[in-house]
């Protein structure tokens, strides 16, 4: 079996080069993107010096492999796959989670964002409901540390209201309590503090708006994770570095590592049994904890799925930076070093920054 998968794994790459496959390390090989119809008013021409993308024609790769095939071709074959899609659909939503080749089993998990109200971004029922009615599985949030989604009576409100409660089950993981993951590989973290429901799950479909963030620079998979799944006292645990279970003040680059951090805890405690879906659209600086963010200037991008969160994140954050109208969002990222999650997140083992990035279209 193992001389088989090196087999296969010797054939993806053979086909990758002839096909155009490429691993993305910079710039030079990320996608088209769809016409532009942004207003770009307020960006400078020196912020639109930014390189067109540009991706040779992608192969499709058969993604019905089982999860330790797909273990072992991580092994044997380099970085892990993203595959993307430039549509931005339900049906293309389902094509990409296929992609991935892996089924969720027993009792899984669609972790999602509610939104803040009135406007937020959030992605909407209409979107994601086709993928969620496929999976089967349960919808699950956690309670923000303010707003309208801060307390278990408004926060179901507004995911009723936001057209949740109509399109599967619902759990508000913390309306129960809070559980502490342990985690191994901590340098300002040695637990992340989650909802009581979260281990009632075999497996966590993270389900992500990447978009730009006022505190974290930018939110994808990690921050969805992370954050994400912390009750409101883990999520002041991660903002502050560790230091304390409120508010959200804190060293900046320490509360990027503790994002990855709990990652790690998570991934972890569930041994790999996760994958990672970001829709690139709606792309403001601001994120959807925000009631009124800021209006999006760039164009939609596509989505874009891994198994491996750091791929997938490096992935999104490189075709920003390759987007002709992608400024706003750059500065808001590196105004709060946003990249430091990254890094950190790879220097822990939570996964790669290399990645071969896969076009399903």
């Amino acid at each position: 079996m193992k001389r088989l998968m090196i087999i296969l794994c010797s054939l993806f790459l053979i086909l990758s080069m002839i096909t155009g496959c490429t691993t993305v390390g910079s710039l030079d090989n990320v996608l088209d993107p769809p016409p532009d119809t942004s207003t770009e008013d307020h960006i400078s021409d020196s912020d639109k010096e930014l390189v067109d993308p540009i991706l040779p024609e992608g192969s499709t790769v058969n993604g019905n492999i089982t999860d330790e095939q797909y273990e072992d071709s991580q092994v044997d074959s380099g970085p892990p796959v993203v595959y993307f899609t430039s549509e931005i659909t339900p049906e293309s939503l389902v094509a990409i989670y296929l992609a991935l080749g892996v089924e969720p089993f027993g009792n899984v998990a669609i972790k999602v964002h509610t939104g803040e109200p009135p406007n937020s971004n959030y992605l909407r029922p209409e979107l994601i409901g086709d993928l969620v009615r496929l999976i089967d599985g349960t919808i699950v949030e956690t309670n923000a540390v303010g707003g309208r989604r801060a307390s278990n009576a408004m926060h179901l409100q507004v995911a009723k209201d936001h057209g949740f409660l109509d399109l599967a089950d619902f759990d508000l993981l913390d309306a129960d309590g809070e559980v502490s993951i342990p985690i191994n590989v901590g340098e300002v973290l040695s637990e992340v503090i989650v909802g009581a429901n979260v281990p009632n799950y075999n497996y966590y479909v993270v389900l992500s708006h990447f978009k730009g963030h006022g505190s974290a620079g930018y939110g994808g998979a990690i921050k969805n994770l992370s954050i994400g799944l912390a009750s409101a006292p883990g999520k002041s645990l991660i903002h502050s570095g560790g230091q304390r279970r409120s508010g959200y003040s804190g060293d900046q680059d320490n509360f990027l590592k503790g994002m990855a951090e709990a990652s790690v805890g998570i991934v972890e405690y569930f041994s790999g049994n996760l994958l990672y879906i970001n829709v690139m659209n709606r792309l403001s600086i601001d994120c959807d904890c925000m009631g009124n963010p800021a209006e999006p200037d760039m164009h939609d991008i596509g989505i874009l799925a891994s198994l491996d969160p750091v791929a997938l994140d490096q992935a999104c954050v490189d075709l920003v930076y390759a987007a002709s109208d992608g400024a706003s969002l750059i500065r808001r990222i590196e105004s709060r070093n946003g990249l430091h999650t990254l890094e950190h997140a790879a220097a822990i083992g939570l996964g790669s920054r290399e990645y071969v990035l896969v076009n399903i279209d």
